[in-house]
């Protein structure tokens, strides 16, 4: 039984140390394919693995259909649009990811690219603070709770919206639950987005949301660039000087942002969220711990594909 680490951004070395212990304790073989240049390098990889852990890595119906032997993918992350979800089913694949495991280091990264906002991107002037401010959280799972967690420490007042939690799921954690994304972004001045890409939320994020916030409004994106309308963001940074925008993923026009707002817009170089040690080493042994779980027990908890 082989499994297979495929990393075009590699795992640190002491996450792959752990993943190689827990695999190998299981009897099973580790094979580790890093920083490939060439998609075909990642088709001869998978072509006799059994399992793999992914990280942002593309597996696409051609990948997919190249692992003749793939039994599991693992994305060792929330977030697994990089995954053919219809091609893995088609291939009796089964996908999952490790929900949780990145969660703080998401939820600390919104509250670092927050202040470097208010703060006017240490630029030298007067800025303001979050104490007392309302925060809307835009779906509160395992990065939203952080969120949450982190905002009470700052004094803000927390609000969310999740149309998948009762009111009294929410308000039992100390957290307003409001009715709509409607009111969550008109009541909030500052938002964190924590939504998915999915069909009904690309580009959901759009004009009539944003302009009905708030003066001095900032939007914190630390989900996917897709749920942002990027065109509609252009018109409000616009129409509305009061507003800020940073995110930790580049959006598609991130030239023209930086070139007409660059005083209230930033963008990190690359996704940024999962970037810390303490998350890569979580996500990457929690994802060979869900493989052999799977393999020696048929356990499918985090499953995200259809069978």
């Amino acid at each position: 039984m082989k499994i297979l680490i495929a990393t075009d951004k590699p795992f640190a070395a002491e996450a792959v140390q752990g993943i190689r212990e827990i695999v190998e304790k299981a009897g099973y073989e580790l094979a580790l394919l890093e920083k490939y240049t060439e998609k075909k390098q990642l088709l001869d990889a998978v072509s006799d693995a059994d399992a793999a852990i992914i990280r942002s890595d593309i597996f696409d119906k051609e990948v997919l259909s190249a692992g003749k032997k793939l039994k599991i993918v693992v994305r060792a992350g929330a977030g697994f649009d990089n995954i053919d979800l219809d091609a893995a089913t088609a291939n009796n694949i089964c996908v999952m990811n490790t929900p949780g495991q990145n969660a703080n280091a998401v939820a600390e990264l919104t509250f670092g690219l927050a202040v470097y906002a208010i703060r006017n991107f240490y630029d030298g002037t007067s800025g303001t603070e979050l104490l007392g401010k309302k925060l809307g959280i835009h779906a509160y799972g395992n990065v939203g709770r952080n969120v949450a967690r982190i905002a009470k420490g700052f004094g803000m007042d927390v609000y969310t919206f999740d149309p998948f939690l009762t009111k009294e799921q929410i308000e039992k954690e100390g957290v307003k639950a409001l009715g709509s994304v409607e009111e969550l972004y008109s009541t909030c001045q500052f938002i964190s987005v924590n939504i998915p890409a999915t069909a009904e939320t690309k580009n959901s994020i759009n004009y009539k949301l944003l302009m009905g916030m708030p003066k001095k409004a900032v939007i914190i994106n630390t989900a996917r660039k897709e749920v942002i309308n990027e065109a509609d963001m252009v018109k409000v940074l616009a129409e509305r000087n009061d507003i800020k925008y940073v995110t930790d993923i580049k959006p598609d026009n991130h030239g023209e942002l930086v070139s007409k707002f660059g005083d209230r817009y930033f963008s990190t170089p690359k996704k940024m969220g999962a970037q810390t040690a303490e998350a890569n080493i979580n996500a990457g042994l929690a994802a060979a711990r869900q493989i052999v779980d799977f393999i020696e027990n048929g356990n499918e908890r985090f499953r995200v594909n259809k069978k």
